[in-house]
């Protein structure tokens, strides 16, 4: 029977995942003591939203304190707090059983005092007695599997324990987050433990920067396992940078000018003549052999028809499928009037792909009397947005959102938008054999 496949709250865990499945027994390897907790949180929010009964089984923290850090997720009728703290590290004393006396009457969850925590048998048949009286998949959150070793003294008890109820939750239809403090556990234990969970994460904190490593995902095929992912916490909400698979980005200007200058079609020795310099100049540019002086390096974009910034967009070494929004290039033809068009090139002109793809951008109202593009080639066009009139072999045509336009060798002579908003046309350029 296939498991049912649900969210953990948390949308970067679950594309890392592929999602959790009904069943699973996740073990969350905290690093500090305390980078569990706001998977643990949106695994709680996520449940309540889904209408699913949540048990937190507590041994490290009372009744009272774990309202208190739950705050709006503890106004939930379907939380249970089955409280193995007050009679286990509690020591039963006075002031955690005041917490029954005082408040059990305004709870509108329903706090479950276990008598004799210190004994493993004890614990889960109150976490079966409780599970009978629950219907559909019921979720669990154990805090932690650290805090019963301290109680149950000795990894063993730990591991019979963990044994015995990790396949009975899997076969209760029941999801299981474990909360383990990584370091306060022998490799013994955690390699034992893993083999049995069904998800295992490693959560560390390093130079200040929070990561996540997904250790184990059964059934699931995470294209970063064992890859360290960068995360933050913020306003709430878990965030994940771009996986750490991604090739570092460098800086290389002269490879950037020789591709512009190759994209324009234009040889070393006239790029020197209008930049004023000379062709050798420019072949240790390109080499990276000299830096231009701010001037000439002005005169250098002015006539490659981009932005100076362009030479120093950051540029991702090595074959690669997907280009970035950053390393979109800023095209300018001196010879068009820039308040009528912005030109975009999508693809980084210094990759050798066989076509080179542009966002064409023409501003409401405006007419530009030659075609934006300078190329030998087939062109292919296709209008994202709004509409545009054109002449092509002398003859007035319209294109309207949703049209596509090829050009074999002779280009429009006139261009216009004749709309009070920007027109938006994808644009491709043929590269020769």
């Amino acid at each position: 029977m296939v498991k049912k496949r649900v969210s953990s709250g948390v949308p970067g865990l679950d594309r890392l995942l592929n999602g959790l499945f009904i069943g699973d027994n996740v073990l969350l390897y905290d690093d500090v003591g305390n980078l569990a907790y706001p998977f643990c949180m949106k695994f709680i929010q996520a449940s309540h939203q889904q209408r699913k009964p949540i048990v937190y089984v507590c041994f490290d923290r009372s009744p009272k304190n774990l309202i208190q850090t739950l705050g709006r997720l503890a106004e939930n009728p379907q939380l249970t707090i089955l409280d193995c703290f007050t009679n286990g590290k509690g020591d039963k004393a006075e002031v955690f059983n005041e917490f029954y006396e005082k408040d059990g009457a305004q709870w509108p969850y329903q706090v479950l005092r276990v008598t004799e925590p210190w004994k493993p048998d004890a614990v889960f048949e109150a976490i079966e007695g409780l599970h009978r009286n629950l219907s559909g998949d019921v979720r669990f959150v154990m805090e932690s599997l650290t805090g019963m070793q301290e109680l149950w003294e000795g990894e063993d008890q730990i591991l019979e324990f963990y044994f015995h109820s990790c396949p009975r939750l899997y076969e209760m239809d029941t999801i299981a987050y474990w909360i383990v403090e990584k370091n306060a556990h022998s490799g013994r234990l955690r390699a034992h433990i893993n083999q049995i969970a069904q998800v295992a994460v490693d959560l560390t904190m390093t130079q200040g920067r929070s990561c996540i490593k997904i250790l184990k995902a059964d059934k699931r095929h995470p294209a970063d396992l064992g890859i360290p992912v960068p995360y933050f916490c913020e306003n709430g909400e878990i965030l994940f940078r771009k996986s750490g698979t991604k090739k570092n980005a460098t800086l290389d200007l002269g490879q950037a000018v020789k591709a512009f200058r190759g994209h324009q079609g234009m040889s070393q020795r006239e790029l020197a003549r209008l930049a004023g310099v000379t062709p050798s100049t420019i072949s240790q540019i390109e080499s990276n052999h000299v830096f231009p002086s701010l001037p000439a390096l002005y005169r250098i974009a002015e006539n490659l028809s981009v932005d100076v910034a362009s030479f120093f967009k950051p540029r991702i070494p090595g074959p690669r499928d997907i280009f970035s929004s950053d390393e979109s290039v800023r095209i300018i033809r001196s010879d068009l009037d820039q308040n009528s068009i912005e030109i975009a090139q999508l693809t980084p002109p210094d990759l050798d792909l066989p076509m080179d793809a542009f966002l064409i951008t023409f501003l409401p109202g405006k007419r530009l009397n030659a075609h934006f593009m300078v190329h030998k080639g087939p062109e292919l066009g296709y209008l994202v947005s709004g509409r545009l009139e054109l002449v092509l072999d002398n003859r007035a045509q319209d294109m309207s959102a949703g049209d596509t336009i090829f050009l074999g060798k002779e280009p429009p002579s006139q261009w216009v938008n004749p709309l009070t908003e920007p027109a938006s046309l994808f644009w491709i350029n043929m590269k020769a054999q």
